[in-house]
């Protein structure tokens, strides 16, 4: 008979209590845990497969090491690691630290310890460059939090809120940020019963949408005109906090004045959306009591995210959308350090223009970190700085790196690369070294750093305090050679004679809650995953002991922690006129639009979308998941197809400025006229175009780091990317 474990989902950042059936030490069956009020027994179908996941065909239960003529081969991973250590060495020596570099993907959040040891072995070796899926992702929330500031104690919760603005986001699939991940679309549903008002800004009619008061459906890429329309009517109908500004902020004045020309009958002409619209959706929102406006990741891909986000931010401190002294605490924290939540801002502090200089498109270390879409350009471009080594942690980029033409010739190039894979994944096709790891139910598990992503960006992480833990639930598979991941970077620290190390800071930017701490790793007596568990919550609220006791997880209502007032003395200002943004503000405004839609070779604008069955590239290989359909069709507007002369099913050839690709049309009439919505990270190697309907296809081809970019963080155009669309040979 199976026996029953409680654990915890770690494949997305929502943290789901589940319960896995154990027959001879594997999992058999994974249902949510229906023992708890804040999920309410929620998982979705990626968490339900781990079983699949686990004893897939295609994972690897050895590591791999690519010969010279490109086949792979299995090697213990001890002897991986020594010749891994060596040549990394030897590398090292000859060109310098800064020629070894680290991606870390979103496929690191199972393994906690892991992204913190690689973090100290980096830093071991003495090189600057630490890169992560963040900047390709959403970076500029955190760059806009640096330009605006932030609120010392966090903004209006969901669970209370009269209306929420969500702009590119929908949370019922894609469970990131903007509306608790905790069971979306039934918290969704609550708050409508109840009367919460909520507008949503997307050119699809989504899953989120359906649930909205108000969807407004513009033409890809307006996202920072129609926030100006809607700042402008606030500003011009007085719906605004004044008290709350004259405390709290400064700069009001010079944004009223660049969103004056944000009228309502042009941002409707230019967004294609009715004016009504516009303003509805300023009195919805400035009228309420309380609420918040957040952007998911469809804005950022088109180029003017950190505008958008830096005016989303304005529109909550304009109508004081943040906690106030005496309320409680919303995320007290629960296995992260204790702090005091005043009402009361933390500044403006740099956002870019720090740290390591990159050699291409004048980049710098950012609020966000060092920019991704540039690390090809550093393999690829010669010269000193040029980086050799590249080691992958929970991440894919030749499925999510922009530019995959661009990314497959720098793997090329590349020394050596090594990336840590449950199976082959296209990188892992192309790398010298494939470690095969552990996965999440052989392994121990925790929730902070669910809980520690509220420090990214406004309503991330667990809207209220939650813990769970979670020890080994099944057996590694009998005869296999897997490791931690965190075990890797530790074993090449002592192989290349480097002091192991974690480093712990809770916070962003300057504005941290908890002093650093950090914490040396004995190399001859290495700790377990359970003891650096106990390093990594030495500092927190909640003992790893006490919430080890309750074994389901559990909501610690009884920290009734409440927001202190404006510490004495204090003068600090949210920042309403950044000179930066409102530059940027006035460029939209400057930019002939008509012109640029003028172009009659690539008609269709591309954007992104989400699936609820895969996450990035992982799931891919579920056949649990996938079914049969295991490709990402091109999703269009049945008038469109018609107008083309296209079924759905048929094959086609997509083409922008860069590059084609071949992909399937579907018909999906919640879209938009004019667009064609994807999902990223399918697809293969640039030349498998032909096995589209079995891999999918990959939309980073159709992409340029170079063309139109983001110069801050570097993110290319990746959606309201023009494209044309042809029936396939």
């Amino acid at each position: 008979m199976p026996a029953t474990h409680p654990s915890i989902c770690r494949i997305c950042p929502a943290h789901c209590p589940i319960l896995v059936e154990v027959e001879d030490g594997l999992a058999v069956k994974v249902s949510g845990d229906p023992s708890n009020d804040f999920f309410q027994g929620y998982t979705c179908p990626k968490g339900r497969a781990l079983p699949e996941q686990h004893a897939n065909p295609s994972r690897l239960l050895h590591s791999m090491k690519r010969d010279d003529n490109g086949d792979h081969h299995p090697i213990p991973v001890k002897q991986a690691m020594d010749e891994i250590a060596d040549k990394i060495s030897a590398i090292v020596a000859e060109h310098g630290p800064r020629s070894v570099a680290l991606y870390v993907g979103t496929g690191a959040l199972p393994q906690p310890a892991a992204p913190r040891l690689a973090g100290g072995w980096l830093a071991s070796i003495g090189s600057p460059m630490m890169f992560s899926s963040n900047t390709i992702d959403q970076p500029g929330k955190q760059i806009a939090l640096a330009l605006h500031g932030s609120w010392k104690a966090g903004e209006h919760g969901f669970e209370d809120a009269d209306t929420w603005l969500v702009v590119g986001l929908n949370t019922v699939i894609s469970k990131s940020n903007g509306i608790p991940n905790q069971n979306p679309g039934q918290k969704i549903k609550d708050a409508v019963a109840r009367g919460m008002q909520m507008v949503v800004i997307d050119p699809r009619r989504s899953e989120t949408a359906r649930s909205a008061v108000l969807h407004i459906q513009p033409r890809p890429g307006e996202d920072p005109t129609i926030l100006a329309g809607i700042i402008r009517v606030i500003i011009e109908e007085k719906l605004y906090d004044a008290e709350f500004i004259d405390a709290n902020a400064e700069g009001f004045a010079e944004l009223a004045e660049h969103v004056q020309a944000f009228t309502p009958d042009y941002v409707a002409q230019r967004a294609d959306i009715p004016k009504e619209d516009i303003v509805r959706a300023a009195h919805i929102f400035g009228k309420a009591r309380r609420g918040c406006a957040v952007a998911g990741t469809g804005p950022s891909f088109a180029t003017r995210g950190t505008l958008t986000e830096y005016l989303l931010l304005c529109l909550n401190t304009l109508c004081g959308r943040w906690a106030r002294a005496g309320e409680k605490v919303m995320r007290p924290n629960v296995m992260l350090p204790a702090y005091t939540a005043r009402a009361e801002p933390y500044p403006p502090y740099p956002a870019w223009g720090f740290g390591e200089k990159l050699r291409v498109r004048n980049l710098t270390d950012a609020a966000c970190g060092m920019p991704t879409a540039a690390l090809a350009d550093e393999i690829l471009l010669d010269g000193e700085g040029q980086v050799k080594a590249l080691i992958c942690l929970g991440g894919n980029p030749m499925m999510a790196w922009p530019d995959q033409n661009r990314t497959r010739a720098a793997m090329d190039k590349l020394e050596l690369l090594v990336t840590l894979d449950p199976e082959m994944s296209a990188t892992a096709e192309l790398a010298d070294y494939v470690i095969a790891p552990r996965l999440s139910l052989e392994t121990p598990g925790m929730s902070q750093p669910a809980e520690s992503l509220k420090y990214y960006t406004l309503a991330l992480g667990f809207g209220r305090p939650w813990a769970q833990y979670s020890p080994q639930i099944t057996e590694v598979p009998e005869g296999s050679d897997l490791i931690e991941e965190w075990q890797f970077f530790h074993g090449l620290s002592k192989r290349m004679g480097l002091p192991s190390f974690l480093a712990d800071q809770y916070g962003w930017g300057q504005h941290i809650e908890s002093p650093m701490h950090i914490v040396p790793i004995d190399d001859d007596n290495p700790p377990t995953t359970d003891e650096l568990y106990q390093h990594f919550t030495q500092l927190s609220r909640i003992p790893l002991d006490e919430v080890k006791r309750h074994p389901h997880g559990k909501l610690f209502d009884e920290i009734d922690e409440r927001v202190q007032p404006r510490e004495e003395g204090n003068t600090d200002r949210l920042q309403l006129g950044q000179p930066d943004m409102l530059r940027a503000l006035a460029e939209v405004r400057a930019e002939d639009y008509a012109a640029k839609r003028s172009d009659r070779d690539y008609p269709f604008l591309l954007i992104p979308r989400r699936a609820n069955n895969v996450i990035n590239s992982s799931g891919r290989s579920v056949k649990k998941l996938t079914g049969k359909r295991p490709y990402n069709p091109a999703f269009m507007h049945p008038d469109d197809l018609s107008a083309l002369g296209l079924q759905g099913g048929q094959s086609v050839v997509l083409r922008s400025v860069s590059d084609a690709i071949h992909a399937v049309v579907e018909a999906d009439d919640s879209l938009r006229r004019g667009c064609v919505s994807m999902t990223h990270a399918f697809g293969g190697q640039p030349e498998d175009d032909a096995k589209h309907r079995e891999i999918g296809s990959n939309v980073g081809r159709l992409t340029s780091v170079e063309l139109d970019y983001d110069p801050v963080c570097g993110i290319p155009r990746m959606g309201a990317l023009p494209i044309a669309i042809s029936p396939a040979a």
